[in-house]
């Protein structure tokens, strides 16, 4: 989908990169990329290259350039961005300016390589904006005013935890806790339980149908298929919401110990704002069914999921065009880099 617009909000994720602008998205990929080592060229990237996962020749590599929503790998995640900005706006004499959005904890060095990305990547002006105030800026929250919002983004890499006030973060912290780790713990608890390896996006695949934090059911619903790690043949185990909630319970857990550490740093008159407001839920894992309840069964705050929690911070950015100068000028979360 080409756009005429040079602002462009893009959502970084560990798993997904969005793109938004004039406040409606205009690509969702994988942040994957397929490079071959023979050629030396990009294979493919986005939904093509996450296709692949698994299932390529030893001269292509398959790659995730981002882990714990910090980039790990700069000339791969520059190609990224470079190709869904080319996809969404074509060639253009003039650059986008972009606003990225970043986890709340990562340190300064690893913010420059994110505006030296996308820099490389062709964008004109960078912003960085941290990701729980888009997510609450993407769900409709006016955080300019004097007033309490807490968010809890669960990521692919990262679960950002934040209470903001005035534009501004209060108190905030952040675990490497998300939808990855859900899937690798699925990979895990299959080969410790049931002796079965499973790939990894089988594992996705588990968690997107079966988990439920809540209320889940031992009955068995499905099947999955892999590789037994007895004797090294083709195998099947049964699949329950029981068995999904085994393997990333104490993935949960986490997170709700870190909601309980924000809270305890945060000031009685904004905990008062955040009790009649509620907890707002956002990103990937907003998606497990029954997170709402269980995080309000932990925490005795009602809580919310987003209205499109997955697209919620990249809507976000398009917000923070709008109110840029206010940021600028008055709000310490916000840094502004020029190329």
């Amino acid at each position: 989908m080409k756009v005429s617009f040079l602002d462009l909000g893009i959502d970084l994720g560990t798993s997904n990169i969005i793109i938004t602008s004039g406040g409606t998205a205009v690509l969702n990929e994988p942040t994957v990329i397929a490079y071959n080592l023979r050629t030396k060229t990009v294979a493919a990237f986005g939904k093509e290259a996450y296709s692949m996962l698994g299932r390529t020749p030893g001269h292509i590599a398959v790659i995730k350039p981002l882990r714990d929503g910090v980039i790990t790998n700069n000339d791969m995640a520059q190609e990224l961005i470079r190709r869904c900005i080319l996809k969404v706006i074509g060639k253009r004499l003039i650059n986008p300016r972009i606003i990225m959005c970043v986890p709340t904890k990562i340190t300064e060095v690893e913010r420059r390589a994110v505006v030296e990305t996308a820099v490389q990547a062709g964008a004109r002006t960078v912003y960085l904006l941290d990701e729980p105030v888009a997510a609450l800026m993407g769900a409709g929250a006016d955080i300019l005013k004097p007033f309490g919002h807490m968010v809890v983004d669960i990521g692919g890499g990262t679960t950002d935890v934040a209470v903001t006030s005035l534009g501004g973060i209060v108190a905030s912290a952040s675990v490497k806790c998300g939808g990855n780790l859900f899937d690798s713990s699925i990979v895990r608890y299959y080969s410790e339980y049931y002796k079965l390896l499973i790939g990894e996006r089988s594992a996705e695949a588990l968690k997107l149908e079966y988990a439920n934090a809540f209320w889940p059911s031992a009955e068995e619903a499905g099947t999955v298929k892999g590789r037994s790690l007895i004797n090294g043949m083709p195998a099947s185990a049964p699949v329950s919401e029981a068995d999904i909630y085994n393997a990333i319970g104490e993935d949960l857990s986490r997170i709700v110990e870190t909601v309980l550490s924000v809270f305890e740093s945060t000031p009685p008159e904004l905990i008062g704002d955040i009790y009649e407001d509620g907890i707002l839920i956002a990103g990937g894992g907003a998606l497990i069914k029954g997170i709402d309840m269980y995080i309000y069964r932990e925490t005795g705050v009602k809580c919310r999921i987003a209205q499109d929690p997955l697209g919620c911070v990249a809507r976000g950015t398009s917000r923070a065009f709008h109110l840029r100068d206010q940021l600028r000028n008055g709000f310490e979360r916000i840094s502004v880099f020029s190329s």
